[in-house]
């Protein structure tokens, strides 16, 4: 998280290029290239930022801190039991990931957007699954549908 900044502009412009692909993508079929990219995916971001490959990532949102690290896997912010220096109730080693969430928010542009975090349960049907590919068809259904002449 100190460099959630850094990691941001990173993630914005690498999510910017794999938007453009997105007609590759579809073509060789969204559901054919899941496992390879979910492969690599875990790889970079498991490296980068100890992700746990949930397929709905928020780390854009958390700071850069991975929240299904928490031992509670708690999604949608801290426990009551956060302890008082800023460690996990659990894991009195490790320190909180929405400890961690709240100082990397502070070092990114859309950094508010941790305070109107509200997010749905989890979703198991998707561990494992890429969150990169979810969200490039949700870019692309997005401007499909805003577009004066969809299809074209």
């Amino acid at each position: 998280v100190r460099n959630a900044g850094l990691m941001e502009r990173v993630y914005g412009a690498f999510m910017r290029v794999l938007v453009w692909t997105a007609p590759l993508l579809r073509l060789l079929g969204y559901e054919r290239i899941e496992r390879p990219v979910a492969t690599v995916e875990r790889r970079i971001k498991g490296f980068l930022f100890d992700c746990q490959m949930c397929g709905q990532c928020v780390l854009t949102v958390t700071g850069i801190s991975c929240p299904m690290n928490c031992p509670k896997n708690l999604r949608n912010g801290p426990c009551g039991g956060v302890r008082a220096d800023g460690m996990c109730e659990v894991d009195a080693e490790m320190r909180c990931v929405w400890v961690e969430a709240w100082a990397g928010s502070q070092r990114m542009r859309n950094g508010a957007a941790i305070k109107s975090l509200e997010m749905q349960p989890l979703d198991n049907r998707l561990l494992g699954k890429s969150s990169w590919l979810r969200e490039i068809r949700a870019a692309t259904m997005y401007e499909e549908t805003s577009s004066p002449n969809p299809g074209q």
